[in-house]
């Protein structure tokens, strides 16, 4: 099979991995609120389902996929299970029960994360690919994804029920069955060795003996946070504009998840831009650049509004591109380039444990007290600008954070 047939069939997979995705991380909030009317404690344990599992789940699966299995058919596997998940969510009607679904929806779903990262990284070095280079590009159809399935929920007026979660099912058995006909991605972990952690496939845990590495998973825990945080509330932030007379009939408060979609058309043009930033200066500047984009995200969304305040949503949407690819990309990126061959897959299931399990867990239930907390209005409306302003000024700590702790060289992001 030929390169550009390889990064055709990564591409399929890559987009269809996205599509599931963004057929209900940012609406579910609008039919959280819009439609069941539960509270926004209860949202945060939901959604911190997403961190829950990925505490556990893609270090377990890297392991069994650098130790037992081929990858393509856990991820297979994983897929599988997670449609049929995903279609049972629309009949549950109760917050306790729908917490116990979710957890179990994002127990098959987050691994996937991962793998995905690794699958299409076995493939593309079989080939003798340069991933720093030839990945990204290859990677933005996953935002292209995501952005087609926002457009798809968002036209077929889904955004605030249950339908959502219909089409991301299908969306994942249709994965489920592509995976099986991808080159085959056997383990690479053979050698037994006379170490039990070793064995186990835990040695990746080891990498945080090295207290740069320690400190880059420790940030990139910080950064999951900041991007549950705009999953969480961005599309219901625009949805309760509704409820005021004069921007309800404007079209980016009926088509939320259109104005959100900016987003996601902005990462297809950073993810380009990836390996220049890397290669040029390193990934301490890449990272710093994305907790500065993470902090301007979140305070133009304070004073934005849908009519004459719709240019800083819209560059705060822009902005997003570079807050996500340059923290969660280029992070895959450099993990793969610190750690050998047989700990790879366990070593990208642990990147994505800190971001969007750790990271996740304490963004979504801290935010959702604190919110109850504190920026809850008289009316029982949110206090958005309060809310925006407080998530701003968080990242912006952990970037001063950042510069003062992480000492790692530019020249440590290699040519894999």
């Amino acid at each position: 099979m030929g390169r550009s047939q390889l990064k055709f069939r990564i591409m399929i997979m890559q987009f269809l991995q996205f599509y599931i995705f963004g057929s209900w991380l940012l609406t579910i909030g609008a039919y959280w609120f819009q439609n069941m009317h539960w509270s926004g404690t209860t949202f945060g344990s939901i959604f911190s389902t997403m961190g829950i599992s990925s505490i556990f789940m893609p270090a377990i699966a890297g392991i069994i996929a650098d130790r037992w299995v081929n990858s393509e058919k856990l991820y297979a596997f994983l897929h599988f299970m997670g449609a049929l998940v995903l279609f049972y969510i629309p009949q549950v009607g109760d917050p306790s029960l729908m917490f116990w679904v979710m957890l179990l929806n994002m127990i098959f779903y987050m691994p996937t994360l991962s793998l995905s990262f690794s699958i299409s990284y076995s493939i593309m070095k079989s080939a003798n690919m340069d991933i720093v280079k030839e990945f990204p590009p290859v990677r933005v159809w996953g935002t292209v994804g995501f952005i087609a399935a926002l457009w798809t929920v968002s036209l077929c007026k889904l955004e605030t029920t249950a339908g959502q979660f219909y089409v991301a099912s299908v969306a994942s058995l249709l994965l489920s069955m592509y995976s099986l006909t991808m080159p085959k991605c056997p383990p690479l972990a053979k050698v037994r060795s006379n170490s039990l952690l070793s064995d186990l496939g835990l040695d990746a845990f080891a990498l945080f003996k090295d207290s740069q590495m320690a400190i880059f998973f420790l940030f990139a825990m910080f950064l999951g946070a900041a991007l549950q945080l705009t999953n969480a509330y961005g599309d219901t932030f625009l949805h309760d504009f509704a409820a005021i007379d004069a921007y309800k009939e404007l079209l980016s408060v009926k088509y939320p998840a259109i104005i959100m979609s900016i987003s996601q058309i902005s990462e297809t043009l950073f993810i380009l831009a990836i390996p220049f930033f890397l290669k040029r200066f390193g990934i301490k500047t890449v990272m710093l650049l994305s907790m500065i984009a993470w902090t301007l995200r979140f305070g133009l969304f304070a004073y934005g509004n849908p009519a004459e305040g719709l240019w800083m949503i819209i560059l705060s949407c822009i902005i997003y591109g570079m807050a996500f690819d340059f923290f969660n990309i280029s992070g895959s990126l450099f993990v793969e380039s610190q750690v050998p061959a047989e700990m790879r897959a366990s070593a990208q299931g642990l990147f994505m444990m800190m971001t969007n399990g750790v990271g996740a867990y304490l963004g979504s239930r801290i935010s959702g007290l604190l919110i109850d907390k504190f920026f809850i209005l008289g009316s029982g409306k949110f206090d958005w600008p309060g809310i925006w302003l407080s998530f701003a000024a968080y990242t912006m700590a952990v970037a001063v954070a950042f510069v003062v702790l992480f000492k790692r060289k530019r020249d440590m992001i290699m040519s894999l």
